[in-house]
């Protein structure tokens, strides 16, 4: 579970949720485009990755201020079959343009079992485990790829061509919110390619079956969706005169065109009972479900703020002061954060996911509604 460093303090979620929809809207995006933007990047922070949270916003913003990014774009669809959608993103908000696509998908896969669409022009659109939720909150399966900026090289090779090209997808229970899986096909972490980027050295390639997995899904994303292909897909950072291009491919099952979903959910519990009753290693003591982690670290967060650290803080500040927004990131109120301290953490780890006596919590990682600030 990631802790909070020297150089970062906390802010009340529903602060942060209003400081983004405030600087969204300045820039001309529209209110409800706001808001989604907004609770897909708070909602990383959350849950421990500020790597998609509103670390990103400087970037996103200032690409919109640069005409990178359209805050107003319209999703358009190029073609449809069936539960097949060919979707255009039109350079808008990767975030927004994905939950619309969202938004088209969950009625055909409930007319036909299966629905399918790729997206073309996006942008980096953070966590692909956000859509994934949003879709087992539905009772539906959403399987997710992307493509992105190169920085794997294929097997054997010594110069980027894949993104890190992440797969996800999120499956119902009945004992809570949804398993959630997410990762990236590289076998480092972006900021460590990055890194290696800038020291010279060589790139990091994902071995041979990352190789093929970045493959396979640069197929899905970027051939199949007429999005740019590896190199030709822009750097969100560096290209600052040019778009993204990113692709993307969202696959959703209707769960009940397989069985009822209640089978299903009853299915998925005893899986968990049996992981989570295996033998186990010595030294551990707990077997968790993926997922689990990054969802206690939320329930942590929503208690104690999310953790904002100083160059994120700097930047959103500097764009207050140049779009005539009030700032808002201050810390997280007194009293909340002194309640926070005061419960147990395992009080707020308490058990809810009930199976195997050794069951710990369990619950969903979906945005739960927050009150607005006073």
């Amino acid at each position: 579970m990631p802790t909070e460093s020297a150089s970062s303090s906390r802010c009340g979620v529903a602060w942060a949720r209003k400081q983004v929809r405030d600087l969204a809207v300045a820039v001309n995006v529209p209110p409800g485009d706001a808001r989604r933007l907004a609770d897909a990047l708070v909602t990383a922070d959350e849950q421990g990755i500020p790597t998609h949270g509103i670390s990103r916003l400087n970037v996103y913003l200032r690409r919109i201020q640069a005409g990178l990014i359209n805050p107003r774009a319209k999703l358009s669809v190029l073609r449809q079959r069936g539960g097949v959608l060919v979707l255009d993103a039109n350079h808008g908000l990767g975030q927004v343009q994905a939950l619309k696509a969202l938004d088209r998908l969950v009625p055909l896969a409930r007319k036909h079992g299966v629905a399918v669409a790729t997206i073309r022009n996006s942008q980096h659109f953070g966590a692909l485990s956000y859509y994934c939720n949003q879709a087992a909150a539905q009772d539906m399966i959403l399987i997710a790829s992307t493509n992105g900026e190169p920085a794997m090289s294929p097997e054997g090779g010594c110069q980027a061509f894949f993104g890190t090209n992440p797969l996800a997808a999120s499956f119902p229970t009945g004992r809570g919110g949804p398993v959630k899986i997410d990762f990236a096909t590289s076998i480092v972490a972006r900021g460590k390619i990055i890194a290696a980027q800038k020291r010279g050295q060589s790139i990091p390639s994902g071995g041979h079956k990352g190789y093929a997995l970045a493959l396979m899904l640069e197929v899905l994303s970027g051939v199949l969706s007429g999005a740019a292909i590896g190199p030709a897909v822009g750097s969100m950072y560096t290209d600052m005169n040019r778009r993204q291009g990113v692709g993307h491919f969202f696959c959703l099952l209707d769960i009940a065109a397989f069985m009822e979903v209640s089978e299903f959910k009853q299915r998925i519990d005893r899986t968990i009972d049996g992981i989570k009753a295996c033998r186990k290693r010595p030294g551990v003591s707990e077997i968790l479900i993926p997922g689990e982690s990054s969802h206690r670290q939320a329930k942590q967060n929503r208690l104690q703020g999310i953790s904002v650290d100083e160059s994120t803080r700097s930047e959103i500040k500097q764009l207050c002061k140049d779009l005539g927004v009030e700032f808002r990131l201050g810390p997280v109120a007194r009293s909340r954060s002194a309640i926070a301290r005061r419960r147990p953490l395992s009080r707020v780890t308490a058990p809810v996911y009930r199976g195997a006596k050794s069951h710990s919590n369990f619950r969903g990682l979906t945005h739960q509604a927050h009150g607005r600030p006073r």
